[in-house]
């Protein structure tokens, strides 16, 4: 009896793990969040990435908010790369298959379309948004007033940072 209670907890505890274990390779293509919220904080500067994304008086929360929002970016990049892939499918089904499609059958040619589309477009993403994030910080640098000024849209201008890197992210 005790042998069977034990075998039951130790496969109670196993299901978990191997469902864990199914949803973390759907997502292994495309960078975690939280590493490139590393990479932009280190790229960047941990003041730099307080200004953009910290809400709270410290800035101490700006990891777990720039994450959050990585997290949704990407779930949008996975989104926007399935319909692509499906509208190229449809157009030419065997031209679909064979530009993605491995094996001897190609039958994995959607999941390598939706994972190559959405893992560029999060490169893709990550460069614009360090790169706009570097720009701004030069640019506050020369006259932080200014700045204020020309970016920030609250009442204490204080978004600035943000306002910019949003910008020139987009442009």
């Amino acid at each position: 009896m005790r042998k069977l209670l034990i075998g039951a907890a130790l496969a109670s505890l196993a299901v978990p793990a191997v469902s864990f274990a199914q949803n973390s390779t759907t997502t292994s293509t495309t960078p975690s969040a939280e590493s490139q919220c590393r990479q932009q904080r280190d790229a960047i500067g941990k003041s730099a990435f307080g200004d953009l994304y910290g809400t709270n008086a410290g800035k101490t929360n700006a990891l777990g908010k720039c994450v959050s929002a990585k997290a949704k970016a990407n779930r949008q990049a996975n989104s926007d790369a399935a319909n692509a892939c499906r509208t190229e499918q449809t157009a030419d089904a065997t031209a679909f298959t064979k530009k993605y499609g491995t094996g001897k059958n190609g039958k994995n040619a959607y999941g390598k379309c939706v994972s190559a589309k959405a893992k560029a477009q999060s490169v893709a993403d990550q460069k614009a948004t360090i790169s706009a994030a570097k720009s701004c910080k030069a640019e506050r640098a020369l006259d932080p007033a200014a700045f204020k000024a020309k970016y920030g849209t609250n009442a204490n201008k204080a978004n600035a940072f943000g306002k910019c890197v949003s910008a020139k992210a987009k442009a």
